[in-house]
């Protein structure tokens, strides 16, 4: 291809938040040949992306530097690996690039590979579109796999409880659970009560009142699941609102949920916790794409920015009070 050198966002060591992060020119990266090169219109950022970047993960996950970070994308191929059998160049796409990798999506080009990468139809905006990957597959998967929510409706009634449901994760995790055969209640801040509501949540509690502190269902309800998007919440605050058999699931688990996981194996309880990682897989985001394009999904987008403006992005994912997805458009 003509263009040799693009421009992009990395930094070089872990720490330093946003003031960290370097434009930078970098050449081309070349997809190897299971692969696809793509050109990328949209980005988002997660949690996730700012903790590897100060070193929380490290012990899991170390980095390679110099470090372009992002892993959600929505773009175009330009480009093929040798051995890619289901895309084209000019496809219209979602992916979900390798957080092991020194390239990311803060950048005009990044590969993908072909596994993760799924077709975006013209109903599915770049932006929608990038706000897919590790949030509406985390959500997914706590639902479907550790939740057992049936999202075409034919499993049994169960009450499931999001906290955090106005974050990037929470937005889809409400709207996929009304797809199955659940009571949803949610915990959001007071100004995105409404938007939660509209979403499909059956019942919403301010975080900030005795009730919604309490996580107390204001119908009485048991949970029979929690999709845990929030931090600092006690075990003993979950324990008395759970059914019998009830679930917290912990999509950000630290040592404190890792060690009552085992430990509730150990004791066999019948409430416990479990944490998730995530398990990304090509066909539930080409499920989720389709999602969006029937008009039974929606990305809530918080901000868009552009490349230029990179650390004002990151800084307001740390700040933790957007509502929705937080958008980089290269």
């Amino acid at each position: 291809m003509a263009e040799k050198i693009i421009k992009a966002i990395q930094y070089f060591s872990y720490g330093g938040g946003p003031s960290a992060l370097k434009h930078v020119e970098i050449p081309v990266p070349v997809p190897k040949k299971d692969e696809v090169l793509l050109r990328v219109k949209a980005t988002s950022i997660n949690p996730f992306d700012w903790k590897m970047q100060k070193g929380m993960l490290r012990p899991f996950l170390p980095l390679r530097f110099p470090k372009v970070p992002l892993s959600d994308v929505a773009g175009e191929v330009v480009e093929t690996g040798p051995e890619v059998k289901n895309l084209k160049a000019g496809d219209k796409v979602v992916a979900m690039l390798s957080i092991f990798g020194s390239g990311g999506g803060l950048a005009e080009y990044a590969v993908a590979s072909e596994k993760l990468t799924v077709s975006r139809p013209p109903e599915v905006s770049a932006a929608d579109g990038a706000g897919l990957p590790v949030a509406g597959l985390t959500a997914h998967q706590a639902l479907t796999q550790s939740a057992g929510v049936k999202l075409d409706a034919s499993g049994p009634r169960s009450n499931i409880l999001i906290t955090a449901a106005s974050g990037g994760v929470g937005l889809y995790a409400v709207q996929l659970a009304k797809l199955g055969n659940t009571h949803v209640t949610a915990t959001c801040g007071a100004r995105n009560i409404k938007l939660v509501k509209s979403l499909g949540a059956d019942e919403v509690l301010d975080y900030k009142t005795p009730d919604g502190a309490a996580l107390k269902s204001p119908s009485g309800q048991k949970y029979d699941a929690v999709i845990h998007c929030a931090s600092g919440i006690p075990w003993s605050t979950f324990e008395p609102q759970l059914s019998s058999k009830g679930k917290v699931i912990d999509i950000t688990p630290g040592s404190d949920t890792m060690w009552r996981f085992l430990s509730g194996k150990i004791t066999f309880s019948g409430k416990r916790i479990v944490p998730l990682v995530l398990i990304p897989k090509g066909e539930n985001l080409a499920y989720l794409v389709k999602l969006v394009k029937e008009g039974k999904l929606k990305t809530v987008v918080d901000s868009k920015y552009p490349l230029s403006k990179a650390k004002d992005a990151w800084a307001k994912s740390i700040d933790g009070h957007a509502t929705g997805k937080i958008i980089v458009e290269p």
